[in-house]
């Protein structure tokens, strides 16, 4: 059963580094220096970063809780 939750959490952690790469870069900070201060056409639709951001909370979400449900099962384990 850990095996299980310890797989699920290398899987929830990959899927939020490439959401969180994949939002558009609002601001003048590590973005810039990448290219995202350059205005393109791709991913310019306000329904595209929505789903995007919607998507990022549930793997947040499920990331989170699999963090806490995996740390009560070492704890209790030991």
């Amino acid at each position: 059963m850990i095996t299980g939750f310890s797989i699920a959490l290398i899987v929830f952690s990959l899927l939020m580094v490439l959401l969180v790469l994949l939002h558009k870069g609002k601001g003048g900070g590590l973005s810039d220096l990448f290219g995202g201060g350059m205005s393109s056409s791709l991913g310019g639709s306000s329904v595209v970063e929505k789903n995007l951001d919607r998507m990022t909370i549930i793997v947040g979400v499920c990331w989170i809780t699999t963090i806490v449900v995996l740390g009560l099962l070492l704890k209790n384990s030991y």
